[in-house]
Parts: C-alpha cells; structure tokens; sequence
C-alpha cells in the first residue's frame, strides 16, 4: 500500500500524455485537412482557370477561406503549404506555355520541311533560305534574315552594355565613396525602370532623323543605332548583377594584395576581377538575353522590312529582328503566316533559355571558386 500514491502518480501522468497525444493528433488531423481542402480547391481554381468556367471563382474563394483560416490556426504549416503550391503552379504555367509555343510553331515546322539525301527535315526550309514572303504564292517563311538583324543589334548592344556596365559596377562596388554610391546605384536602377517604349520613341523621334540627315539614310533606320539604344537598356542588368559580383570578393584577398604592396587599380585588375570574372560574364550574358529579347525599341525605330544588309557586316541599314517580327505581324497574321510568328518565338526562346542557363553555370562557378571548392 506504500507504493500507491506512486503508481496513482504515474497512472496520471500517462493519462494526461495519452489526452495529450490525442489533441495532437486531432490538431494535426484539422490543419491536415485545411491544407488538403486549400490546396485542392486551388488546383481546381487553376484547372477552371485554364478551361474559362464560368464557377472558377466558386473553388478560388473556398481557397481564400480556408487559407485565411489556416493562416490563422496553422500558420507555419500553411505558409509552407501555400508557397509550394505557387511554385508550382508558376512552373506548371511555364511549361504549358512552352508547350503551347512549340505546338502553335508546328504547322509551320511542317510547311517547310526539306528533303536532304532523301530524308525529311522538318524546319530546314526556315533556315536554309534567306526568303519571307507570307503574300506571294509560292509563300516562304525563312527567319534567316530576322535572326541577322537580331545578332546585328545584339552585338552592338553587348559592346555598349558589356565595357559600360563592367566600368561603373567597378566604379560603384570599389571606387566611388559611400555618399556617390548612394547616388549612382539607385540612379542606374532607375533606368531599368523606363519603360522600353521611352526609348524607342526617343530613337524614333531623336536619333533616326538625325541619322538620316547626317548619314543620307532612307529613314534613318540603323542596326547600329537600335544596338546603342538596346546597349542602353541592358546596362542596368549588367551593372547590377557585376556589383554583386565584385562586391562578393573576400576583402581578404583585397587587404593581402595592398599588404603586398600593390595600389588600389592593381588590386582590382589583378585580384578582384579575375575573382569575380565568372559573375562579370554571367552579367554580360544576362545583358544578352536582355538585348536579344528587346521588342519594341527595335520594332518602333527598324524599317520592318524582312532583308540581309550587303554586306552583312553593314550597321548602316536596319530592316527587322525576331521581335520586331513578331510585334508587326501579329495583328494580321493566321494559319501557316501566325505558325511562322510562334516559330520566331521559339528560336527566341532557345536561345535565352541557353544563355541563362549558361550564366547560371558561370554564377554557380564563381561561387565555388570564392569559396575555395573547384
């Protein structure tokens, strides 16, 4: 009888953790169905979304009821549960449209098909020929001559962006004082801000009329000039991501090269940009995919026309890029004609897929270098 109270005592205690496990699992069992009730109406949201039903917005506010709720009752589980699901939902978007691109590119892909050797190539017939014509019969849908223009304005604009960009993140991340530094960065970003239209009208309005007056141009439409413009509207993108660059060397490495006796522009040229050279590149590249993805500066100052400049090296003459393509053509365009526009619109996508994955790489490389793993 001496050792009752003890084992009552412990009967207690496994009593209240049993009570205690039951509420937990009965909390858990709710906020299991909050987050399933949340995340499936969601998806049926998204489903009705896609389809046009008229009852979406029935499945979007059972979403934003029971997330609400959730948010209130279980807010770490739904925060976790909400933030995967826009995740996915972002990456389903991008894949369908991607999927709708290719597919809408196809019937075109099959119009120009061209017999090599006695084999079938479907698409060949848009690069090996140097003809659009989407009126006169025979019609031909050759992109040989937009994707011309378009490395024509892409390099121009790399050799404005690329020496500018890398100069003034230079400047901002190792030379200018604090007090110009919180000048110039904001105002560099405030570029990126403008609106790409801006700068196109001001080429439009500005820059062609002079060119045609100084340089006899018919209209004044130039590679070279859309190339500057376009130059100016990646700077932002290469000064941004190369100041981070720069400004992610260790100041180690820094203090141990003016220790050694080197001046402050040996520094940066020796052991700053060679350090940070793989995020200096990815920059450029991303100020690439800016360039090359530009719409509507080169639609509103290039001539519109499909044609190769003769020679080809000629910056003098400016006719039209895979955008401007697209920009112009649109409106107007069906059946093989509006294929031919979401073909332009894959050979875009490749390649700005390719070189951000490829600056991505770059990035990545640069990380692991600065942190002492090859």
């Amino acid at each position: 009888m001496a050792f009752a109270p003890q084992t009552d005592w412990r009967a207690g205690i496994e009593r209240q953790l049993t009570r205690t496990r039951e509420f937990v699992d009965e909390a858990d069992q709710a906020a299991l169905v909050v987050v399933l009730t949340s995340m499936g109406s969601l998806l049926t949201a998204f489903i009705g979304f896609l389809f046009a039903s008229a009852w979406t917005a029935v499945p979007l506010g059972v979403f934003l009821i029971t997330t609400g709720y959730g948010w209130v009752r279980y807010q770490s589980l739904i925060a976790r549960a909400v933030t995967f699901a826009m995740t996915t939902v972002t990456l389903i978007t991008l894949g369908l449209i991607v999927i709708f691109i290719i597919a809408e590119s196809i019937p075109v892909f099959q119009y120009e098909t061209v017999s090599v050797f006695g084999v079938s190539v479907p698409g060949l017939g848009m690069f090996a020929q140097t003809r659009w014509d989407a009126v006169t019969s025979p019609v031909r849908y050759s992109l040989v001559p937009m994707i011309h223009g378009t490395v024509m304005v892409t390099v121009i604009a790399t050799l404005v962006a690329a020496p500018l960009g890398v100069a003034v993140a230079l400047f901002i991340a190792e030379i200018a004082p604090p007090k110009v530094r919180e000048l110039v960065k904001p105002g560099i970003e405030v570029l990126a801000g403008i609106p790409s239209i801006v700068y196109g009208f001001i080429g439009f309005t500005v820059i062609n009329p002079w060119a045609s007056k100084e340089f006899a141009l018919n209209g004044g439409s130039t590679y070279l000039f859309v190339g500057m413009v376009v130059g100016l509207m990646a700077l932002p993108t290469v000064v941004s991501v190369a100041e981070d660059a720069l400004t992610s060397v260790p100041d180690v490495m820094k203090n141990g090269s003016l220790a050694l006796g080197a001046t402050d522009w040996q520094s940066m040229t020796s052991i700053t940009l060679p350090a940070a050279f793989s995020g200096v590149s990815a920059a450029v590249l991303l100020g690439v995919g800016r360039a090359i993805g530009e719409t509507m500066a080169a639609t509103v100052m290039l001539a519109g026309v499909p044609g190769i400049s003769k020679p080809l090296s000629n910056v003098f003459y400016g006719y039209e890029t895979l955008t401007s393509l697209i920009a112009n053509g649109y409106g107007s365009a069906h059946g093989t004609h509006l294929s031919a526009l979401f073909a332009a619109g894959v050979v875009l996508f490749v390649t700005v897929l390719c070189l951000s994955i490829l600056s991505q790489y770059i990035e990545a490389r640069m990380r692991r270098r600065l942190g002492g793993v090859e």
